[in-house]
This record gives structure tokens, sequence and C-alpha cells, in this order.
């Protein structure tokens, strides 16, 4: 099996694999444009020339809109069905521990199969979970059965993960362009975890509470569809090899216990934030954290000369004290501006972690080692939000809840520190 090309960078991750496309010639250097036509200035520009990136862009940017949706839509739901938050919290936790155990799997069918023979029918199997649970919801079920329905949405692929493996097939052996891509990857899944809220609460409480599922469910649906399309820049599907899973690889364990630490941090500044502010602006205020992610991934992208992770992360542990030393003031602009530093330091962390992922990931399993980055990245907010939760409980002083994300990421640092898992995307 041809050996991947050194070349780091994503998010959500870089060693771009070399694929072996027997379908389809691709170009040496598939960002250079005719030779008739000057190459754009802008690196984010070369990406959209790129042939056929702006429709699986489009098709990638519908779908990924609902993993922002799909929790907030539920909480709405059950809530205003069955009366407790507490129900409603279980069952959406209860989802996502389902995905996060079956995602690995899909990603490796994935792998094996192709992105659009497996990602359509897994997405359809998906939104048959969204759309019974919301019937039961609606028929006000027992409460058994809606934690039994939500696990049906568990089949969910990771279309972030496909979008950056599309890019690492486009733009192999092109350093600068697949960290620009990455960079870009990383700040649309910035941009959807802050619109899908905001669009989700709007649509229950416009129309009615079941508005939000049934919304995203379409949205994903059809978004997934268009990606699927677009098979000419669908990557090669990788022979079958004997290869175990990419936890065994060397160095994999120990960044997947970083990505665990960071996730923490993202579910405990969610969950403490909404409990301080605790008031319909809360919402808007946390969404300054993925703001302020998604400028510092663009600027990232466009960076010539990348960070290590080791850097990254000190550069997180620090600022993730703006929001408890903004927070102690007890001034709400002052927040807003703490959580908008802090974001900052969110993209670059990530963007070069699944560089490194993806450098480790043997080039047939890219998508179930990005997938298992995620997964664990999930694991990490369902713990964070979790302890936030216990600790805006038991808080002896208003901004005690600010002081779990900040240890986590100082966790996060220690544990890149003390495995040595580190390198440059």
């Amino acid at each position: 099996m041809p050996q991947p090309d050194l070349t780091l960078t994503p998010a959500g991750p870089a060693l771009a694999p070399r694929y072996s496309d027997r379908r389809t010639a691709v170009p040496s250097s598939p960002t250079a444009p005719p030779a008739s036509t000057p190459a754009p200035r802008n690196s984010y520009l070369r990406l959209f020339a790129v042939p056929g990136a702006r429709a699986f862009i489009v098709g990638n940017l519908i779908a990924r809109l609902p993993m922002g949706m799909f929790g907030v839509s539920a909480v709405i739901m059950i809530a205003a069905a069955y009366d407790s938050y507490a129900l409603a919290g279980g069952v959406t936790a209860t989802g996502m521990a389902a995905g996060a155990l079956t995602a690995p799997w899909i990603a490796r069918l994935v792998d094996r199969y192709g992105q659009a023979r497996i990602a359509v029918p897994a997405t359809v199997y998906a939104v048959l979970g969204h759309l019974v649970l919301l019937l039961c919801v609606h028929e006000k079920a027992p409460v058994w059965a809606l934690f039994a329905t939500t696990a049906l949405t568990a089949t969910s692929p990771n279309t972030g993960g496909m979008s950056r493996a599309r890019w690492a097939h486009l733009l192999k052996g092109d350093r600068d362009a697949l960290h620009t891509a990455n960079a870009f990857e990383q700040a649309t899944d910035e941009l959807c975890f802050m619109l899908g809220p905001v669009v989700a609460a709007l649509l229950c409480s416009t129309l009615f509470p079941e508005a939000g599922t049934l919304g995203g469910a379409v949205l994903f649906l059809t978004g997934v569809l268009i990606f699927a399309a677009q098979r000419s820049t669908e990557p090669p599907v990788s022979p079958v090899t004997s290869a175990g899973s990419p936890l065994r690889v060397p160095g994999m364990a120990p960044i997947l216990a970083v990505f665990l630490a960071t996730g923490a941090v993202f579910g405990s500044m969610e969950v403490v934030t909404v409990a301080f502010v605790d008031g319909p602006v809360a919402g808007p205020v946390l969404a300054l954290q993925a703001a302020g992610s998604c400028a510092a991934g663009l600027l990232y992208g466009r960076a010539h000369r990348t960070a290590r992770l080791r850097t990254c992360l000190a550069a997180m542990a620090l600022l993730m004290t703006m929001p408890l030393l903004a927070a102690s003031t007890g001034s709400l602009p002052a927040l807003a501006a703490g959580l908008l530093l802090a974001g900052m330091a969110t993209a670059p962390t990530m963007v070069t972690g699944m560089g490194l992922v993806q450098r480790l990931t043997p080039a047939s399993q890219l998508n179930e080692g990005m997938t298992l980055a995620v997964t664990a990245l999930l694991g990490g907010i369902a713990a964070g939000s979790a302890t936030g939760g216990w600790a805006a409980d038991h808080a002896p002083f208003a901004a005690f809840g600010f002081l779990i994300p900040a240890g986590a990421a100082a966790l996060a640092l220690t544990l890149c520190a003390t495995t040595r898992v580190d390198g440059r995307a």
C-alpha cells in the first residue's frame, strides 16, 4: 500500500494520504487553475477553485448545520411535552452516547465501501430515528420509548470527517493548501455549532416545539444527498487490509486522551456559562466563544507557519482563565469579551490536533481515525457537561464553575506534555 504523504493539519485536524485512484486521474496540483487564468491570491479562494469543491462544500455545510440543532431541538421538544429538563437531558445524552459507540464503525464502513454507498443509507436510518422520536414525543409515549428511539439516530455519519478526507485526497502533496482546507473545515464546524442552536430555538419558538427536529432532519438528509452526489471528488475506496483498529497505532491513544480533556473544556464552558447568565441572553453570549474560534481558525488557515500542539494547548490553558476572571467581576459584557478571547485558542488547537490524527492514521483508515478523535471529543463534552452542571449547583461563589474549563485545558496541556504527543500541523 502506498505510504501517506507527509502533510499535516485539520480539525475537527495532517498528513495527506496518497490514494491510488483507479477511477479518475487527479492532477498533480489540483489547486492550480488553467494556465490562462491567474491563480487567486487569497488562499481560501484557491480552495473554491478546485474542480467540484464548491458543490461538496455547500452540501456538507447543509448537512452539518443540523448537528448544532438536534440537541437543542430535542431538549425544547421533550421539555415542552413532559415538563422535565432532566428527562430531556437524559434522552439527548443517551443519543450522544449511542452515536459515540457507533460512529467508528460507520466510519470504517465508509473507508471500506465509499462515502456515497454508506453515508446515504446511514443518514436515512438516522433521520428516521429523529422522526420516530418526534412522533413519540408528540404522542407522549412512555419515557422508556424515548430512550429506545433516540438510539436509532446513532447511525449519523461523520460529515465533517468525510469532507476532510476529500480535501486530503484532492490536495495531496500540497501541504499549505491542506492546512488552509482543514482550517476552513474547523471554522465551518464553529459556524454550524454557533448558528444551529439559534435556528433550532427560532423554529421551535415561532412554529411548534417539534419544528426544530423536523427542520434539522430535512436539512441533514438534503445536505448528505447533495454531498454524496459529488462523485468526482469522492476519495477512492482503500484496499482491504489486515490492519487492526487505528487505536493500535503508536501515539493514537495519547492523542485521543488529549482530545477527551479538550472536549471537557467545551462541555463544561457551555453549562457553566448558561448557569451563570441564567437568562435569554445566555445563547448569544455563549456564541461569542464560537465566533472567536471561527475567526481565529480562518486566520490560522492563512498562516504560512503553524504551531505545535503543545503551544496551542498552552494558549488555550491561558485564555480559558479569561472567562473566570471576567465572571469574577460580575459584569456580563466582561464575560462576553472573555469568552470571545477564550474561543480564539479553540480552532488552532483543533486544526493542529486533528492534523496529528491524520498523520498517525493509515491511509486506508482515515475516516475511522478522525471519527475516533471526534468520539473522544464528544466523550469529553459529555463529561465536561456533567461536571460543569455539578459545579453550577454546588458553587460556593458565582464564578466557581469557570474553574472547570480552565482546569480541563490545563489537564489537556499536561497530557500532551507528559505523553510527548506533539507535532506541527
